[in-house]
C-alpha cells in the first residue's frame, strides 16, 4: 500500500496567501492504493547493476509519453532509495488487484513510495542507471523548493535539490468549507494525512479556537506497516468544540508523523514561487449560528 501525491497539492492554499504559479490543486492531488509489480531492486540485480559501484548514483525512469519537443518524461532517483530492498520501489502492472489502466500508467509504472509524485513516471518506456541525475525539465527546472523571497527574476534551479521525500501534510475533508454549524456545536470532522519517507502518521491535533485549546483524532485509520516503511496515508476522524458568541470559526488540522515533525502553522512562511510542498495547517472556515 502506498500513497501517491504531487508535490504541489494543497497549492491553492498557500496561493491565497500570496500569488504564484502552477495548477489550483486544493486537497485532492493525492491518491491511495494497493500496488503489485516487480521490486526495482530485483530487476536491477537482475540486469547486472552492482550497488557497491560508487559511480552509479541515480536511477533514471523514461515515460512513454512526449512534450511538443518529442522529449520524453523523465526523472531520477538517488540509487540509495533505488537498490535498497526496504525501499519498496517497484514496477506496478496492478492496482487495488486490477490490471493497471491507462490513466494509472499501463502497461508500467514506477512507484516509488514516500515521494514526490513526479518521480513516480506512469507509461514506464525506459530504465538506466547513470552518476548524474536526470537532465529532464521536471527534475531540473521544476519541482524544487525556495525561500519565500525568491521570485522568478531571482530563481536559480541550480541553487537546489529535487524534491524527493515529501513532508508531514494533513487536509479536512469533511465537513466542506462554508458549512454552517451551531456554537457550542461538538462537530465531527475527519480528512487525511500522509508523511513521505516512510514515516507513519501518530497524531492528528484539532483547535476551533485559534490554538488556544486542542484535541485530537481519536481514530487514526492505517495499514499495519510500520516506520520507516510506511507509505500509505491515514484516514482520520475527531471532534472539537465550536465557539459560541462568534459568526464563523476556523477549524484547524496539524498532523504529527513518527519522527516528530510537524506541519508549519503559515503558509507565509513556507511559500515559494511554485506553491511545491504545501503543508502548513489546513484550516476549515465554517459559519457558525447561535
Amino acid at each position: 500500500v502506498a500513497t501517491v501525491q504531487c508535490a504541489g497539492n494543497r497549492r491553492a492554499e498557500m496561493r491565497a496567501t500570496r500569488n504564484l504559479k502552477g495548477l489550483e490543486w486544493r486537497g485532492g492531488a493525492i491518491g491511495n492504493a494497493e500496488w503489485a509489480g516487480a521490486k526495482l531492486c530485483d530487476v536491477l540485480k537482475a540486469a547486472g547493476i552492482d550497488e557497491n559501484d560508487e559511480r552509479l548514483r541515480h536511477v533514471h525512469f523514461e515515460g512513454l509519453d512526449t512534450d511538443p519537443s518529442n522529449s520524453p518524461y523523465g526523472a531520477s532517483i538517488p540509487i540509495e532509495k533505488a537498490i535498497d530492498p526496504r525501499g519498496d520501489v517497484l514496477l506496478a502492472y496492478e492496482m487495488n488487484g486490477e490490471t493497471l489502466n491507462r490513466d494509472h500508467g499501463y502497461p508500467v509504472r514506477v512507484i516509488v513510495p514516500g515521494v514526490a509524485g513526479a518521480r513516480n513516471v506512469k507509461w514506464l518506456g525506459r530504465i538506466y542507471v547513470s552518476d548524474v541525475e536526470s537532465d529532464s525539465h521536471w527534475q531540473q527546472n521544476d519541482y524544487k523548493g525556495f525561500n519565500p523571497s525568491t521570485d522568478w527574476d531571482t530563481v536559480d534551479f541550480t541553487k537546489s535539490p529535487a524534491i524527493q521525500d515529501m513532508p508531514v501534510t494533513s487536509s479536512i475533508c469533511s465537513p466542506a468549507g462554508g458549512s454552517k454549524v451551531s456554537g457550542g456545536q461538538e462537530l465531527t470532522v475527519s480528512g487525511y494525512a500522509w508523511s513521505g519517507g516512510g514515516r507513519a502518521i501518530v497524531r492528528v491535533d484539532l483547535t476551533a479556537d485559534g490554538g488556544k485549546t486542542w484535541t485530537q483524532a481519536d481514530s487514526l485509520v492505517q495499514d499495519s506497516a510500520r516506520h520507516p516503511r510506511h507509505w500509505g496515508w491515514t484516514v482520520w476522524t475527531g471532534k472539537v468544540k465550536i465557539p459560541e458568541g462568534v459568526d464563523s470559526a476556523e477549524v484547524w488540522s496539524k498532523a504529527v508523523d513518527s519522527s516528530y515533525n510537524v506541519q508549519p502553522e503559515s503558509f507565509s512562511n513556507i511559500w515559494n514561487l511554485r506553491g511545491v510542498l504545501s503543508n502548513a495547517y489546513c484550516r476549515l472556515k465554517l459559519s457558525v449560528q447561535n
